[in-house]
């Protein structure tokens, strides 16, 4: 299993293309995982015969481990019965023996694992005193740099020091959780995030029969059956949903959040939105309320720029972002993700209709990629297409604010001295108080309902 970008420690197989037998060349697409970002397709980097796949789909597998295994011909054939190791199904076991195995004859058999698997597979090999010598002698002028000092957590001598990855000693930390008082489920005694969740569920609540369940089952399908009469269903928590409650989470309770709201007459701009329809320089591109929204989140930004920036709080620093990355939130099959256009401060109208319409269709499809996903600096939600009048939006982590636009319905509306019906809206701004003061975020939020209900702003305030 690659790292397929981002620092991700594992991924979901979706779905096989190939199957034992199967004649596969360099390139060809052999499985789908998902990932806690987005779903990716795995290319082969090899011509040859498909030996063996070592996880069924629905399998959650650490990055690094073997999935597939192929015989490339000549003498790379012995090599690919390390079917042994793969007998029992309690996934992480197999895959540091079967890869140790491999690693003396090169590394031409082992397909998705490659530039990944060395290193993680001879990781966790220098951690058992009988296989040091053959698996970590090669690397030794290279691995001790970063594997050595994660271990030095003041728990006594190598042989005793708790086994576990950098993603999971910071969860420990985060929650709170004594490394050494944790029982290991990993291979070769690694402690896995799982045993760092059981280990702190009693701390914080104690609903040890619920979260077993929802843990245990791997390889369940992403769309559950629900059986006639059940009363519950339990659906396992990962991949992006997993990922999604984890940074709200880590949102909600890190950056003190404020929203403020606004209510005002879009009238204008919904007859903006019919004129460029029909305007030749717009022709074939999709134009709608939420794409004159975004520029004018673009203008507004430029104007206030400020509102764009990050809190480093490992470094102590304002980070302030001459450039906007705009984020839309996206409702998918696998669950809500935020794309973002990168500069779109620097696009056109024509090009940032372009960029909406490519990040929707793409998001639709589950083809987002984690790159699209990343980098983000500001974030627009649009819960109106959904008949919501507004709500309080949590920030994308480590942005500063998010602008949920509310449903756009006529209303009736005191306009030039009389009541008459007019396209009527609501925004709502969260944003992170050690950020934007309140001064900030009202004249924010203020210039853009101020260009939505006089769009010709686009163009005396650009």
């Amino acid at each position: 299993m690659p790292d397929v970008g981002e620092g991700l420690t594992e991924a979901e197989i979706l779905k096989w293309y190939v199957q034992p037998g199967d004649t596969v060349t360099d390139g060809q697409v052999v499985c789908e995982v998902e990932t806690a970002k987005a779903a990716v397709e795995l290319p082969s980097p090899f011509d040859g015969v498909v030996h063996e796949l070592r996880f069924p789909e629905g399998t959650t597998v650490d990055v690094g481990q073997v999935i597939i295994s192929v015989n490339v011909g000549g003498d790379a054939a012995p090599e690919a019965p390390a079917a042994p190791v793969a007998e029992p199904v309690p996934a992480a076991v197999p895959a540091p023996a079967a890869a140790e195995e491999s690693e003396p004859q090169g590394r031409q058999p082992v397909l998705v694992g490659y530039g990944v698997a060395a290193s993680s597979t001879k990781r966790r090999a220098r951690k058992t005193t009988a296989e040091a010598p053959a698996a970590a002698a090669p690397a030794a002028p290279v691995v001790p740099a970063p594997v050595v000092p994660e271990q030095l957590n003041g728990h006594g001598p190598a042989a005793g020091r708790p086994l576990a990855k950098p993603p999971v000693r910071k969860l420990a930390k985060d929650l709170g959780v004594d490394l050494a008082t944790v029982t290991p489920t990993g291979p070769d005694g690694v402690i896995t995030r799982e045993d760092v969740h059981a280990a702190a569920a009693p701390a914080v609540e104690a609903p040890a029969p619920v979260a077993a369940p929802v843990a245990a089952p791997a390889a369940v399908p992403a769309a559950p059956v629900v059986e006639a009469g059940a009363r519950e269903t339990r659906i396992p928590i990962k991949g992006v949903r997993k990922a999604t409650a984890a940074a709200m989470v880590g949102s909600a309770f890190t950056a003190p959040h404020v929203t403020e709201f606004v209510t005002f007459d879009i009238t204008r701009t919904m007859k903006l939105v019919e004129e460029l329809k029909s305007d030749k320089d717009m022709a074939g591109l999709r134009v709608n309320p939420l794409l004159l929204i975004a520029k004018a989140v673009l203008v507004a930004a430029k104007r206030n720029p400020d509102i764009n920036a990050a809190w480093d709080e490992a470094a102590q620093e304002i980070v302030l972002k001459h450039y906007v990355n705009l984020g839309i939130a996206a409702a998918t099959p696998r669950g809500l993700i935020v794309p973002n256009i990168k500069d779109a401060h620097a696009q056109t109208l024509p090009e940032l209709s372009r960029s909406l319409s490519e990040l929707v269709a793409t998001a639709r499809e589950g083809k987002t990629t984690p790159a699209a996903m990343q980098g983000g600096t500001f974030t627009i939600t649009n819960v109106g297409v959904f008949g919501v009048d507004t709500g309080t939006p949590i920030l994308n982590p480590g942005e500063s604010a998010i602008l949920a636009v509310g449903a756009i319905k006529l209303q009736p509306w005191v306009h030039k001295g009389k009541v008459k019906p007019r396209h009527v809206t609501t925004l709502a701004l969260s944003f992170d108080h050690r950020l934007v003061d309140g001064e900030l975020g009202s004249k924010f939020l203020a210039d853009v309902a101020a260009i939505l209900e006089q769009p010709k702003r686009l163009i005396t305030w650009a």
